[in-house]
């Protein structure tokens, strides 16, 4: 294998089973993943409680032992179900920040950060030790309480020590498993933007798992949506916002209207295609592939509320316009924030503070169709 691989971590069909077999089904927490962590790239595992992204990532840190498939390592074979290899947990390059960020109570600051230094894959000796941690420290903001007990950091505090702790073991990749679930809104802002710094700055591979998804677009170099141990979606945050390739995926990933369709059609002289609802028919420019969808059935219109416009005015429909009654309008200062229905259809659109509507009114809406997607599941 190369010594200098592209990817730090490639994962080919993996997958895992709690159970034991009941006749010739058997359920798996996670069924055939695949996908590559580039060298020095950001990469978030995102989804639901039980989707199966804590349990890629214990695969992948030896923590769990997966039912099939296989995981290379900075070019090393780590894990492979049918040459029954599997390599322990503290012989593959990797550090692991854990939710609770693992800090040993009965040590000081400096001892909690050397002690992959002392005990792990990279040992080192004598002086070397303190003055490495101290520098790590003092890379964290931590160097003026490296001999204070642990216990005495703030959320914070421990999340930055369990970072340079991670850092101190010269990992080729680092695992964190939602280590910011812990703390509050404000600091968990600020934090993401320190991590993302350090990760930047040190160079070393990172995966992520969050259920969060403003962590995981604000983060990510690359987002993978998983849901029900199979991955629905890898891409850009950005692609995933504005291209969802599913209508759980465009639900999960901020706020999407979902609108069913009953068939649809290509649109005649031009790209797109003409998607049958209940508030009328829609024209969608975009759809997951960037093909055009020949006529079938089902499926949703996808637009995002920042994309319904709404006007107050409905003497003079346009083609392109229908009728929706307010439901519920909230004033969030720089929108508002609108409940419409439109033939028994429920759509939320962010207007401008100005509109002056109230529930109950009738207001004129329309879907940008430059912003507007068709997804055929």
């Amino acid at each position: 294998m190369s010594k200098n691989p592209v990817n730090s971590i490639v994962i080919t069909e993996l997958r895992k089973s709690y159970e034991r077999t009941t006749g010739a089904e058997t359920t798996y927490a996670i069924d055939g993943v695949s996908f590559d962590v580039p060298k020095g790239r950001f990469v978030t595992l995102l989804g639901p409680s039980g989707c199966g992204k804590t349990t890629t990532l214990r695969c992948v840190a030896g923590l769990e032992r997966a039912s099939g498939g296989r995981i290379e390592m900075g070019g090393q074979m780590v894990f492979d179900a049918p040459r029954k290899v599997h390599v322990r947990p503290e012989d593959r390059p990797i550090a692991m920040v854990p939710q609770s960020y693992g800090i040993w109570p009965h040590m000081t600051v400096i001892d909690n950060a050397a002690f992959p230094m002392q005990h792990g894959r990279n040992r080192r000796k004598g002086q070397d030790i303190r003055k490495r941690a101290m520098g790590m420290l003092e890379q964290v903001g931590l160097d003026a309480m490296a001999d204070r007990w642990a216990t005495q950091l703030s959320g914070g505090q421990q999340q930055r020590l369990a970072f340079a702790r991670a850092l101190l073991g010269d990992p080729e990749v680092l695992l964190l498993d939602e280590p910011l679930s812990n703390l509050d809104a404000k600091l968990r802002a600020k934090l993401r933007q320190e991590l993302r710094s350090f990760q930047a700055q040190f160079g070393v591979t990172a995966l992520y798992v969050t259920h969060d998804q403003a962590e995981a677009l604000a983060l990510s170099d690359t987002v993978i949506v998983m849901n029900h141990g199979h991955i629905e979606q890898i891409d850009r945050p950005e692609r995933l916002y504005d291209h969802p390739r599913s209508s759980f995926v465009a639900d999960f990933i901020g706020s999407a209207n979902l609108i069913p369709v009953q068939d649809v059609s290509p649109r005649r002289g031009g790209s797109g295609v003409i998607a049958k609802t209940d508030v009328g028919p829609v024209l969608c420019l975009r759809s997951p592939d960037g093909e055009d969808h020949g006529a079938g059935n089902g499926g949703f219109v996808c637009v995002r509320p920042e994309n319904v416009e709404v006007r107050a005015d409905t003497s003079d429909l346009a083609e392109d316009e229908f009728l929706g009654t307010v439901e519920s309008c909230e004033f969030l200062g720089d929108r508002l924030e609108l409940v419409l229905r439109a033939a028994d259809v429920p759509l939320t659109a962010f207007a401008r503070p100005s509109l002056g509507c109230r529930p109950g009114d009738e207001v004129a809406v329309r879907f940008d169709p430059s912003t507007t997607s068709y997804l055929p599941h």
